[in-house]
């Protein structure tokens, strides 16, 4: 269990990194389309580098930027209201915290059957995207991978989390 929940944790860290890398790719996306349109207008036209498919890679690397994240921050804590849990036993929140983590490894494994399941209709169909022709297997398939490490931290957390708070009491 701890061989596989290391292992876990050693490719949410590495998603996490490529997370990081996918953000500053977006920023510089957008700041080149904002540029390109900026000199097209100013020139009226007739200095074109404009591109396609700017939104799409935005779509795509904000879609990829956020579920790259999630399966590392899923250990990194939740937002507690101490107003419900004060007079609680720290064995009684840390249940409820391996409780609530539990939630995302099944939302995890929820999104990855879906995901898995419109892979494999689109893979099919030859469907792509609109304007870079991307097939759409693909990005369901990096979906369904990510979705599905998040499943596997979500549940190896919470395993975690629960009796790491039945033993200390």
């Amino acid at each position: 269990m701890k061989l596989l929940a290391d292992a876990a944790f050693r490719v949410a860290q590495a998603m996490y990194h490529i997370a990081g890398v996918l953000l500053i790719l977006m920023m510089l996306i957008v700041l080149a389309d904002v540029v390109s349109r900026s000199v097209f207008g100013f020139t009226r036209g007739s200095v074109d580098f404009t591109f396609l498919g700017g939104i799409e890679l935005v779509n795509f690397t904000l879609l990829f930027t956020i579920l790259f994240t999630l399966p590392y921050a899923v250990s990194k804590g939740q937002v507690i209201v101490d107003l419900f849990t004060n007079n609680l036993s720290e064995r009684v929140k840390g249940v409820l915290a391996g409780i609530y983590t539990l939630g995302f490894g099944l939302l995890g494994i929820g999104m990855t059957t879906r995901f898995v399941e419109a892979a494999q209709r689109v893979a099919l169909t030859g469907e792509s995207t609109q304007d870079l022709l991307i097939p759409l297997t693909y990005i369901y398939g990096a979906t369904a991978f990510a979705t599905g490490v998040l499943a596997v931290r979500g549940v190896l957390v919470a395993v975690q989390q629960i009796s790491e708070s039945v033993r200390a009491s």
